[in-house]
């Protein structure tokens, strides 16, 4: 893919080393586009400075919602090189959702090359300290100026950069999560696996209510039975149950997380037995209060691993553990991390240099 270049006559000032950074607040000075019409395919490949995006009030994005996004990072590693962790993975799901969303196929190829175009001209915006990295948004929007519910015939592919902070301030320390009893996010048939914005949007009454409450994440339930386990609102889940890793799975309303797949991927190759399958939260609660309930964490590109301290359901409090990190989660985030920052070796060839 041809890509041209225009660099920026006026770089903002980079982040000073041991600013606190926050999650998506700065940008860095470049950005990539690229264009789709129809007949004519995806075109016109760019990197070109950071800038506002003039669109129609006509667009069909901001009428019938059609857009996907991902998320993935850039990690600059103990020995100075810049990673990519598994990209094609993104580049895969990015195509799940556009199947899904009406949305014309991206090579995946295409796609991890626009990434790593963007990343090489704006490397020297990614942090140095401990546990931050570029966070990297690609997304996707339908810019017919058009009035009625059909697939756009147009759209634009953006990426922005955005050098983030380490996810835990504080350290790696156990959340709440609030298992909502009332409303749903998604349902077999519909966008649940897609990565688009309304799957965000409908969770946030859920969000708020939880942290009304003191809980800071929320964890949903099947929107048929109500019953069982899905995903956390931005992370996949996990349990660890006598021994046994178990996770729900992918039915078609749960995003098929990378870090999910990264996970599953570790504890199989440790020897740990795993399960996919149908979790019930009355199972949960019989396995708390029995004493097998051993760890239960989230897995997601922002946190990697978020251990589990405390999982409200209705008037049932549960709490994992003595309220510290657990073992296994302990691990997998040493672990993880690790691989993409270059302390440990990449034995599973997930990383790209840049």
């Amino acid at each position: 893919m041809e890509i041209k270049i225009t660099r920026t006559t006026t770089p903002k000032a980079k982040p000073a080393k041991g600013q606190a950074l926050g999650f998506g607040k700065i940008f860095t000075d470049h950005m990539f586009m690229m264009n789709y019409t129809e007949g004519k395919g995806w075109h016109d490949a760019r990197v070109e400075p950071f800038h506002n995006i003039e669109l129609s009030p006509a667009c069909v994005v901001f009428h019938y919602g059609q857009e996907m996004f991902e998320g993935l990072k850039a990690y600059r590693g103990v020995d100075g090189k810049v990673r990519l962790f598994r990209p094609e993975m993104n580049a895969r799901r990015t195509n799940a959702s556009n199947k899904r969303l009406c949305i014309p196929e991206l090579p995946e190829e295409m796609f991890v090359e626009a990434v790593r175009a963007v990343v090489d001209v704006d490397a020297d915006w990614i942090p140095t300290d401990d546990g931050t990295s570029l966070y990297i948004r690609p997304f996707i929007i339908g810019t017919d100026e058009f009035l009625g519910v059909a697939p756009s015939k147009t759209y634009l592919f953006c990426i922005i950069l955005s050098p983030s902070g380490a996810y835990y301030a504080d350290g790696l320390k156990p959340v709440g999560i609030w298992i909502e009893d009332d409303y749903v996010r998604a349902v077999r048939g519909g966008m649940g696996f897609a990565k688009t914005g309304g799957n965000y949007a409908c969770s946030l009454a859920a969000q708020v209510k939880a942290h009304d409450d003191g809980y800071s994440q929320v964890l949903w339930l099947d929107g048929v039975e109500r019953k069982y386990i899905e995903e956390v609102g931005a992370m996949n889940i996990f349990f660890k149950i006598g021994g046994k890793v178990v996770t729900p799975m992918l039915n078609g309303s749960i995003l098929p997380g990378i870090t999910r797949d990264s996970v599953l991927t570790l504890c199989r190759a440790w020897g740990l037995e795993v399960e996919e399958r149908k979790i019930s939260v009355d199972e949960l609660i019989e396995a708390q209060k029995n004493g097998t309930l051993e760890e239960v964490f989230g897995t997601g590109t922002a946190a990697v691993i978020s251990p589990v301290g405390k999982l409200r359901y209705v008037d049932e409090v549960m709490t994992i553990g003595d309220g510290s990190i657990g073992p296994l989660s302990q691990k997998l985030y040493d672990t993880v991390t690790g691989i993409q920052w270059g302390k440990v070796e990449d034995n599973m060839g997930w990383t790209q240099t840049v």
